[in-house]
């Protein structure tokens, strides 16, 4: 495992080497090249994506490579990184500098105090300890349980690294210092939502014990929304359907704890219909008008965007718990029949994890759920922008976008990619899902440094 993180700094730090090769390789002047006396003059840090790629530091972050100069080195046998034998690869050590990984495995709050917060070089007879700061892997935020929350709400932000979260910075420059509650273990951070929040949206940035982080640019942003029911995107039905959710089957009645529902919504089911028979297929279907993407996105998504970069998302809400059959087909047109798992649709079954393990889903307020569109099966097996999704779109004879419910069977191979022969039978069911602010959104997000450039 060491080995092959180191290796994969070295393949990026091949240029950076030629730079300083100089430095990594001066003769040898130490009389004992096994045993003699060792010293540590400074610490570097390595990184070629900064625009200083050898910096001097005081400190360093687990995963980073660190480039130690001093004198003494050949002939070393170990180097301790707060106690723990960190590996090297002799190739890049001189006598005076020399290349070191600090090991994800490196401990940090459990480290012996006598030990923490300093790097031991040993050779046959002398040994170096000197003081040098290692801090956890820089924090990292990975998802927001509702990215469009109302002022006052709570919300909760999850990753890692997010230990002693000290300030929270909402887009538009508001700040909250106090009221900030965290997980022992990093793994989240709930936060009050302030008044203020720019309408445009962004990203959320906060300040931890193990540093700063970027959240994606897709808090409240609003700009991004194709469809809520209030006004926002338009609604279009059209037939007799039974299937067809029209005006009159939307709801108002204020739902949810915590996050509570935005005025209009969508109910998937609804309340006309008592239940959605067993292999079912269309059971109820949803629609936007055919708007203009690329006029409403591409000022703040440009069309070159990696399609991994560029999400749907939308907010739901499930009372009660949800298992065993239905999910909700993703439409990028109207050009489907039901039962598909290829073309431009993604389906979403939120009670069924990836390793096909059934987990009921259920929610005790709304949530927002984030889809990347390289998920949509005509864009997952290779590398697209938001462009191709554009153009897919434009050529479309008809290009409504769509939730509708679907109530068929679904065989995990279809689900995970897998060769499983296990399939997931429909069962007759009356579960209520309801959806609101649908969205497009970038899932882009600052990059942050220790080291401002």
């Amino acid at each position: 495992m060491k080995k092959s993180i180191l290796n994969k700094k070295y393949t990026s730090l091949t240029l950076l080497l030629v730079l300083f090769v100089s430095m990594l390789f001066n003769a040898c002047d130490n009389n004992d090249a096994s045993g003699g006396e060792i010293t540590i003059t400074k610490v570097y840090l390595e990184d070629v994506n900064s625009s200083v790629p050898d910096r001097e530091v005081s400190f360093a972050r687990l995963g980073q490579l660190l480039r130690i100069e001093g004198s003494g080195f050949m002939g070393l046998k170990k180097v301790y990184i707060n106690g723990y034998s960190s590996y090297f690869n002799p190739v890049f050590v001189s006598n005076n500098s020399m290349l070191v990984a600090i090991s994800a495995d490196t401990p940090i709050i459990d480290a012996d105090p006598t030990v923490r917060n300093t790097i031991r070089m040993v050779n046959n007879n002398n040994e170096e300890i000197y003081s040098f700061e290692i801090r956890s892997a820089a924090p990292a935020i990975t998802s927001i349980s509702n990215t469009l929350p109302k002022e006052g709400e709570m919300i909760t932000v999850y990753g890692s690294g997010l230990t002693e979260v000290k300030k929270v910075v909402f887009p538009g420059n508001v700040e909250v210092t106090s009221g900030i509650t965290f997980d022992e273990d990093g793994e989240f951070f709930t936060v009050t939502v302030p008044a203020g929040v720019s309408a445009d949206g962004g990203s959320i940035f906060i300040e931890s014990a193990n540093g700063g982080a970027y959240s994606p640019a897709y808090f409240n942003f609003k700009k991004g929304v194709i469809l809520d029911f209030d006004g926002n995107g338009t609604h279009e039905f059209w037939g007799s359907s039974a299937s067809m959710i029209k005006d009159t089957d939307l709801e108002s009645t204020v739902l949810g704890l915590g996050n509570v529902s935005h005025g209009k919504y969508v109910p998937h089911r609804p309340s006309r219909i008592a239940s959605f028979a067993a292999g079912a297929i269309r059971c109820s279907e949803v629609w936007t008008t055919a708007n203009n993407w690329r006029a409403q996105l591409t000022p703040y998504i440009p069309a070159t965007t990696p399609l991994d970069q560029v999400a749907l998302q939308f907010d739901i809400y499930v009372p009660s718990p949800w298992k065993d059959s239905g999910y909700l087909k993703i439409c990028l047109i109207n050009n489907f029949n039901g039962g598909e798992w290829a073309g431009a649709v993604y389906n979403y079954v939120p009670w069924l994890e990836s390793d096909g393990t059934v987990k009921a889903f259920q929610t005790t307020g709304w949530q927002t759920v984030t889809i990347p569109l390289n998920k949509i099966y005509s864009f997952s097996k290779a590398d697209f922008t938001f462009e191709d999704v554009l153009k897919l779109r434009e050529a479309a004879t008809y290009k409504n976008f769509g939730l509708w419910f679907e109530n068929s069977n679904i065989k995990l191979s279809n689900f995970n990619g897998s060769s499983s022969e296990t399939e997931f039978v429909s069962k007759a069911t009356s579960v209520s899902v309801y959806t609101d602010n649908w969205r497009i959104v970038s899932l882009s997000k600052p990059s942050y440094s220790d080291f401002p450039e």
